[in-house]
């Protein structure tokens, strides 16, 4: 039995796995892990290894405190993974995108791969079906775009997420709703469709914390899956420990 740990820019996503079945998922703000983590350890005694994988601002020393319960295993860029990695900058690749790319080319091999993880940024992944990460791209996520709004206009006002009802806005509100959602589908949409116009043999894996937001909205069939980081975590472990 394991916890697999994903530690966001505010948010940490973790989950007990029993082999390759996901047991129990929890989400919470990473002002929380001392208490969370501890509570699940407690739940599930039966936790072996705690695997990591960090893009937030929590130290290895703040996980090496549960040794006493599990094994701490860290996934850094260092490990194995079943890809080339041909990024220009290796060592600037954030390692959740690795764990996404090490999740798709393991559950779907022998074929090109788009991975899109739609969270506080929106990330695109591509590994061709030769097992080749080719990079990808960055850009902001919903949140961010009702933040950036907010945070850089005299007037305009602070929103929460909801999906717009009309491409044309007929207020202000309406506006900001169409102008970031539509934005983000058109943008994925687009994407999507490049990609496929450029490779055959193709599949597209969407997870991320607004998958199920957004997946009712594009018009291209894809995998939603929002625990597919969380299962990459745990296939990422039990490929380098074999």
């Amino acid at each position: 039995m394991l916890l697999a740990i994903d530690v966001g820019n505010t948010r940490i996503k973790s989950a007990v796995f029993e082999e390759d079945s996901l047991i129990e998922r929890f989400d919470y703000f990473n002002s929380d892990f001392f208490e969370k983590t501890e509570f699940v350890l407690n739940k599930y005694q039966k936790i072996e290894f705690i695997v990591v994988a960090s893009v937030g601002k929590l130290e290895k020393n703040d996980f090496l405190k549960f040794e006493n319960h599990a094994k701490v295993f860290f996934v850094t860029r260092d490990l194995n993974f079943p890809f080339r990695n041909l990024y220009k900058s290796p060592t600037t690749l954030g390692i959740d995108r690795m764990v996404l790319s090490c999740g798709a080319t393991l559950k779907y091999p022998n074929t090109n791969r788009l991975i899109i993880d739609a969270g506080t940024c929106i990330t695109y992944d591509f590994v061709d079906e030769n097992n080749n990460y080719l990079g990808g791209a960055i850009s902001p996520g919903i949140r961010l775009r009702y933040e950036a709004l907010h945070n850089y206009t005299a007037k305009l006002p602070l929103l929460k997420k909801q999906n717009p009802e009309n491409i044309i806005g007929n207020s202000t509100q309406e506006s900001i709703h169409s102008g970031i959602v539509n934005a983000v589908v058109f943008e994925i949409d687009g994407y999507i469709d490049y990609f496929k116009s450029q490779n055959a043999n193709f599949i597209i894996i969407f997870t991320g914390g607004d998958t199920d937001f957004l997946a009712v909205r594009l018009k291209n069939t894809i995998f939603a899956n929002s625990n597919f980081l969380l299962e990459s975590l745990s296939q990422t472990f039990q490929y380098n420990q074999k």
